[in-house]
């Protein structure tokens, strides 16, 4: 085991293999389709949460995009999108969309009516009881999809190498054909150790933008810390 380790540090530290060209490609291809997916889910999701079929329609489109494998989307994007880092940030993308959706729809739903009614009758406008009212009482739910988003676009990433988008998934599906496992391990680890610094990160980010209030209503009651942060993410719209 110690022998692999090191024949892995090896090939890593080796010039020849490019292992920062290939880190920096990698995360390219997730920091685009995280931040598509935010900027696209997040301003649909609360523009069709009033609208039921807007809302049924993304609620049962996110459904089946969840349910298409990444990799039958890689080869029907193929033919129009060729190959490389587009069709591969498409991909992730679409992936990517239907957590942040659902959770921004689940938590605009969830929003208190007796808060906004009271933000109306201090005569705030839509957009002010929208900007000061209901996105911080939502962000933390949102911010639990972006978080189960982002996790599974980071581990959804190394099929990228299937269309020559780069990356650790060079190293994986290389290290595979030949038989190399060091190699396949050079992409492997930190491809794991990325999604769990996304993971552990991003739920640091979740419980700082959680207001205090909410914080200590949760903590005060056994088991709601716990449901409050994994329920949107899984089950989003039976809650």
């Amino acid at each position: 085991m110690l022998d692999l380790l090191q024949k892995t540090i090896a090939f890593i530290q080796n010039p020849q293999n490019d292992f920062a060209g290939h880190t920096a490609a990698f995360l390219q291809m997730c920091v685009y389709a995280i931040v598509l997916a935010v900027v696209i889910s997040l301003p649909l999701g609360i523009l069709v949460t009033r609208r039921p079929i807007a809302s049924l329609i993304a609620i049962n489109l996110s459904g089946l995009g969840r349910a298409i494998p990444t990799i039958a989307f890689l080869l029907v994007v193929l033919p129009y999108l060729g190959t490389g880092l587009k069709p591969a940030v498409v991909a992730l993308t679409v992936l990517g969309i239907p957590p942040i959706l659902l959770n921004t729809i689940a938590g605009m739903r969830g929003v208190d009516p007796a808060a906004v009614d009271a933000a109306r009758g201090m005569g705030m406008t839509r957009r002010q009881i929208l900007t000061r009212v209901e996105l911080p009482l939502v962000l933390p739910v949102v911010a639990a999809g972006v978080r189960t988003s982002a996790v599974q676009i980071v581990a959804t990433a190394p099929l990228g190498a299937l269309i020559f988008a780069g990356g650790y998934g060079d190293y994986i599906l290389n290290g595979i054909y030949v038989f190399d496992t060091p190699q396949a391990l050079a992409g492997a680890i930190p491809v794991a150790l990325l999604a769990l610094f996304v993971e552990f990160g991003l739920a640091g980010v979740e419980r700082a933008i959680t207001p205090a209030g909410i914080r200590r209503g949760a903590a005060a009651v056994p088991g709601v810390a716990e449901s409050t942060q994994e329920a949107p993410a899984n089950q989003p719209i039976a809650a």
